[in-house]
């Protein structure tokens, strides 16, 4: 009988330990199950504060790359300002000088003829008297 009942109490150990490491598989998977829940909370907090990083980030070069677009189109405007206002005063330059040429051809045709140019100083003489 003694034998039955050491291998009564030993069943019951046995029972007893499985009880136990039962509880404790159940205590860590439920450990495991908060440490991994935790864990993908933590990574959606880092995902999404590096989505929000990134939109920041999208956003600051659109709005540097917008204010560089202005600055360029500024720049070229003063550009074609400047060259404009160059370019129209070396027209008037090339108008000036061919006027001026025309015109001492002209006066050179008039006064090729000494009788032209007596009449011309005679009338000049005239009104400066008048005068």
């Amino acid at each position: 009988m003694e034998a039955i009942g050491e291998r009564e109490k030993s069943i019951e150990d046995a029972l007893a330990s499985a009880e136990k490491a039962k509880d404790e598989m159940a205590r860590l998977t439920n450990e495991n199950e908060q440490l991994l829940k935790a864990a993908r909370a933590e990574r959606d907090v880092i995902l999404k504060e590096a989505k929000e990083l990134k939109d920041q980030i999208v956003a600051d070069a659109k709005v540097a790359a917008q204010a560089e677009g202005v600055k360029l189109i500024e720049q070229a405007r003063a550009e074609i300002d400047d060259q404009k206002k160059r370019a129209l005063a070396e027209v008037k330059s090339q108008v000036s000088s061919l006027s001026l040429e025309i015109a001492r051809k002209v006066l050179q045709k008039e006064f090729e003829d000494g009788q032209k140019q007596e009449a011309l100083v005679a009338d000049l003489l005239k009104d400066v008297k008048l005068n």
